[in-house]
């Protein structure tokens, strides 16, 4: 029998990635990536040069498109694959990054009567300017008895789907008018290969209050938080919810052109980009966790009950393994909070060190950090940079370094850094721990357990447990193939489930990261002071919110 194979595409941050994967060795054979072009847009509009709002993180869908011009053409090349051979295609992105397209699925963005609407624009994930409106959904839900936010930790977020489309309608109606659907941006490239137009249950769930059972909630909550809501998911959400591991449809003529693949190819549902790893690091047991650590980091954790947990970003059934219940919590600046202190804050002489040495300024900074012992640097960090996800839920918090003095070293504060996302995420695996929801086992995948060994040795010492890394480089692209596989199914070569697929196709090192004592001992005494400033600061106190609403005043003054 001819070799089987399956494609995963990735779109991260940053950049697409897509990998080519065998169907029964698993593992990745081939990887390309394709930057965005147009990077995200936080200051002002491509070509108009027209200023977007403080909090906006944008991006043009061109940029998508691009990754499958040039990524997928390029994995064919460089493993040998025959098209013929491509039973299966799985997407995953980062979500909820949502898509104004009008009847035909073209972006209002790439049509030029919107092109200079910032509204009209991709909104990523990491679009913060509407906790207004996540705030009075988080209102509303409380005063009229809805039931559904205990799902998600008591309250929505301003990254989600429902708070950035009011948030068109309150600022641009002509735009919300002008959209036929607002899609995720997994959904629209699933349709833009396929022609069909279909929701995951994943991002649905995640991201847009839907449930298995309910639905989403009813017109009458979203009459009574704004007339104009009213018909918002049975017009601007319309579209059936297909779970994970369906076939959202087959590869288009034109789709497989410009790819260079075979029409009929089986496409799967889309999955959120951190919710990939969990097949891709093979964790489909109740009491797995993954850790998918790059920019931001996403904990995923499977479990056989429903119960609901402090400060979760959400859990959904089915919505990850089939047959369980995924967990979703996170930290939303972990890598873009490393990148920022290298870009922004460390001195000439530590860029002109790294240099000299022949390395990056992170790989200067962490080999300096190691030489430190646990608490040596006398710093204790919050890692709010970017707000906090879980389990606060505030984007309003900002960061905070204590224990600076004039004898502070640059790679001190890198460590703390690096501490201060572990003690976080510490405070996220005992809130599960509270709730009664066991995490036993625990994977890491993603950019940074490939890069950063003390990085991945603190996580250890501060959680203390063990650690196992997904083999793959690419583990979420992977898990996007996986879902390939099954979209295929058994009749085509591929799986028919998705947890045999992931037991077949992902892998894990043989080397792990485990907790060292002494170290432990120590990182107990700091997160004790920690968990001191995480409720002063996050729970009682007013101060970054007071910071954050001068400096809006003062950026803004009309």
């Amino acid at each position: 029998m001819e070799k089987r194979y399956v494609i995963g595409i990735d779109f991260g941050t940053e950049s697409g990635r897509v990998v080519i994967a065998d169907v029964e060795r698993g593992g990745e054979l081939v990887s390309h990536s394709t930057p965005y072009r147009h990077g995200t847009i936080v200051e002002r509009l491509p070509g108009s040069g027209k200023a977007v709002g403080q909090d906006w993180a944008l991006q043009h869908p061109a940029d998508y498109l691009e990754v499958l011009r040039q990524s997928v053409p390029e994995v064919l090349r460089l493993s040998g694959v025959s098209p013929t051979q491509v039973i299966g295609i799985g997407v995953d992105f980062t979500s909820c990054t949502i898509i104004p397209v009008d009847a035909e699925g073209q972006p209002l963005c790439m049509q030029a009567s919107y092109r200079d609407e910032p509204h009209a624009y991709v909104k990523l994930w990491k679009h913060h300017a509407a906790q207004k409106e996540a705030n009075r959904i988080n209102e509303w839900a409380k005063e009229s008895g809805e039931t559904f936010l205990s799902r998600y930790g008591g309250k929505s977020s301003s990254e989600w789907m429902v708070a950035k489309v009011w948030q068109v309608l309150n600022e641009a109606p002509d735009i919300y008018r002008a959209t036929h659907r607002f899609v995720e941006a997994g959904d629209w490239i699933v349709q833009q290969l396929t022609g069909n137009w279909v929701r995951s249950n994943c991002s649905a769930g995640y991201k847009a209050f839907w449930h298995k059972h309910d639905g989403y909630p009813s017109s009458d909550f979203f009459k009574q938080l704004d007339p104009r809501l009213e018909d918002l998911t049975a017009t601007k959400l319309a579209g059936e919810v297909l779970p994970l591991g369906t076939r959202a449809g087959e590869l288009t003529e034109e789709a497989a052109q410009q790819m260079g693949l075979c029409s009929g190819t089986a496409v799967a549902v889309s999955i959120i980009d951190a919710h990939a790893g969990v097949p891709g690091s093979g964790a489909v047991r109740s009491g797995q966790m993954v850790m998918a650590m790059g920019t931001s980091l996403c904990l995923l954790v499977q479990s056989d009950k429903e119960v609901q947990v402090e400060g979760v970003s959400g859990v959904v059934e089915d919505g990850m393994i089939t047959g369980l219940f995924g967990y979703e919590a996170g930290q939303p600046a972990v890598g873009d909070l490393f990148g920022w202190y290298c870009e922004q804050a460390v001195p000439a002489y530590v860029q002109e060190s790294a240099e000299q040495a022949g390395v990056s300024v992170h790989a200067w900074l962490e080999s300096r950090a190691a030489e430190l012992k646990p608490g040596q640097h006398g710093l204790l960090v919050l890692d709010w940079w970017n707000g906090n996800r879980s389990v606060l839920e505030d984007a309003d918090l900002s960061g905070l370094i204590v224990g600076l003095s004039l004898h502070t070293k640059p790679h001190e504060i890198y460590r703390a850094l690096l501490e201060s996302t572990a003690f976080g995420t510490r405070r996220i695996m005992e809130a599960f721990a509270e709730a009664g929801v066991a995490v036993d086992e625990i994977f890491a995948c993603g950019g940074l357990p490939q890069r950063n060994r003390l990085f991945m040795q603190i996580y250890a010492d501060v959680t203390g447990r063990e650690i196992k890394i997904a083999a793959a480089t690419e583990t979420t692209a992977l898990g996007a193939a996986i879902h390939g596989a099954v979209a295929a199914g058994a009749e085509r070569g591929g799986y028919s489930d998705l947890a045999t697929a992931a037991v077949r196709m992902a892998q894990v090192r043989e080397e792990t990261f485990r907790p060292i004592p002494e170290n432990m001992a120590v990182y107990d005494e700091l997160y004790r002071q920690y968990i001191r400033l995480h409720d002063v600061f996050g729970r009682g106190g007013l101060v970054m919110k007071e910071l954050k609403r001068i400096k809006q005043k003062q950026n803004n003054p009309h």
